[in-house]
């Protein structure tokens, strides 16, 4: 390892505990010559950039996160490309506003556990209203509507692990 990385052994095992603690299902983690894969899935491995893209060879061999001393991760269900509406009023139209997830993270409909959703279907938006939290690392990010309309479909459940890009919302416009 270089210089740059002399504090890293460190710096590794708050970066496993943190890990292990937050629910994140994958990192890829890039600093200088180190590069680490971790994930909390044993089968999971490393892919090289697509084609096109800066091709950088793993200086590290990807590793899964440690599962012995670590808390364990809670269980998420797979996402899909495309998921089917749920709780939907009919299908989705071709005109709809499909409202993504700007990161990856946790989704949730509430402000707290407990609390009423934000939006249901058939819910009149309008420019800034909430939509739902994304919770990564304990740091919530608010999701917003940006432009008005009614909510025609909620396309993940409360609690679900959703991709940046990943669909959440349809919203038909006024």
């Amino acid at each position: 390892m270089t210089d740059k990385c002399a504090d890293l052994p460190a710096n590794l095992e708050a970066l496993l505990a943190e890990f292990a603690a937050s629910g994140v299902r994958e990192l890829h983690l890039r600093r200088g010559d180190f590069e680490i894969f971790l994930s909390s899935d044993a089968s999971a491995r490393w892919s090289a950039p697509a084609p096109g893209a800066a091709a950088v060879a793993p200086a590290a061999a990807p590793i899964a996160a440690p599962t012995a001393a670590a808390a364990p991760a809670k269980p998420t269900a797979p996402v899909a490309a495309a998921p089917a509406p749920r709780a939907a009023s009919g299908p989705v139209p071709a005109d709809a506003l499909i409202i993504n997830a700007p990161n990856l993270g946790t989704f949730y409909r509430a402000p707290k556990p407990g609390a009423a959703n934000y939006v249901e279907v058939g819910s009149k938006v309008k420019a800034g209203d909430e939509l739902c939290l994304i919770e990564v690392m304990k740091l919530f990010t608010a999701l917003t509507a940006e432009t008005s309309g009614t909510i025609h479909s909620v396309l993940v459940d409360d609690g679900e692990m959703v991709e940046g890009g990943q669909p959440l919302f349809a919203l038909v416009r006024d």
